[in-house]
């Protein structure tokens, strides 16, 4: 039997991803003691300041919330000394640096959405479809000088369809992640924590997604383009242009119709688009032009014609 409410958690996290692992931790009845996040940011039109979403969690249950601008801020680092964590839990937040994480008695891990080494850095999920990669999962690790690289706890795998996009796999392995966390904490609780180093010579980088990384070219093998912009969906989106306007393509399927126009010509039917790539054509089932709304092909296309000829560039 473990001893959880004498072990004092702190949880660091700011995005939807990192929900699903405090609320486990809350209704699990672990002593959360304080909730790190992001300070709150203006938004809309009005830059109204708004709470991330783990504010948003904890607030309700009256923990004690921090929200430094810098980890290394003094008076962020003297209230984590005051706090005195046992276990520090951190799911989609900031690089700690060793003056926060060290001060753990048992340990502080981080919950990342690869099976690590693969997708190292920011973005594991987006660039782990992009690659057309057929499963992925996530790690849990101690935290370490260099990031994403400590010593590994716990992994959990799933397959990836080959029409999954970012979005499901987002929330597939937020949820999946929420009982690793239950699971990793419950085993540093007991020193059950038992560890593997990371096979460096398996790396694989997942650095942070750029405008220009979500370009589609055409030019490419249709599998690839599709690959892209699933990965991609529903953010930051996969985009062309046409007519100096960006076109988001949020949704594609491959099609056993080869190409027999130049890549990026353009062909309709009543519901459907089919664009050339440089073997297949691609069907876009969900898109949107700039200033306008997303929609599925075949609403898209009953307010918009393609002149003969039209081709995405």
């Amino acid at each position: 039997m473990h001893t959880k409410d004498k072990t004092k958690i702190v949880f660091m996290g700011s995005p939807r991803f990192a929900v699903p692992s405090l609320k486990a931790l809350i209704e699990n009845n672990y002593d959360v003691i304080a909730v790190v996040t992001v300070p709150d940011k203006p938004k809309g039109r009005g830059l109204k300041l708004e709470a991330s979403e783990i504010k948003k969690v904890a607030e309700p249950h009256k923990i004690p919330i921090l929200q430094p601008e810098k980890m290394k801020d003094k008076l962020f680092v003297q209230e984590m000394e005051k706090i005195d964590p046992s276990i520090i839990v951190v799911v989609a937040f900031r690089i700690l640096p060793p003056e926060i994480y060290k001060l753990a008695k048992l340990g502080a891990f981080n919950l990342h959405a690869s099976l690590l080494p693969k997708y190292r850095g920011a973005a594991p999920i987006n660039w782990a479809i992009m690659n057309g990669e057929a499963k992925t999962g996530i790690t849990t690790f101690f935290l370490e000088d260099k990031v994403d690289a400590g010593s590994i706890i716990f992994q959990e795998e799933i397959d990836i369809d080959e029409n999954e996009s970012y979005g499901d796999i987002y929330n597939k392995l937020s949820l999946l992640g929420a009982s690793l966390v239950i699971k990793t904490v419950d085993a540093i609780i007991d020193n059950k924590a038992i560890t593997n180093i990371q096979e460096e010579s398996n790396i694989t980088p997942a650095p942070k997604i750029f405008k220009n990384d979500c370009l589609i070219n055409w030019a490419l093998p249709s599998k690839i383009i599709h690959n892209h912009i699933r990965g991609l969906s529903p953010y930051p989106t996969a985009f062309t242009r046409y007519e100096n306007k960006n076109v988001k393509i949020f949704k594609s399927e491959l099609s056993d119709k080869r190409s027999n126009h130049k890549v990026g010509y353009i062909s309709t039917s009543k519901n459907e688009i089919l664009v050339s790539s440089a073997d297949y054509e691609l069907k876009i089932l969900e898109l949107q032009i700039e200033g306008k709304k997303r929609l599925k092909s075949g609403e898209f296309l009953r307010g918009f014609h393609f002149p003969e000829n039209s081709c995405f560039y």
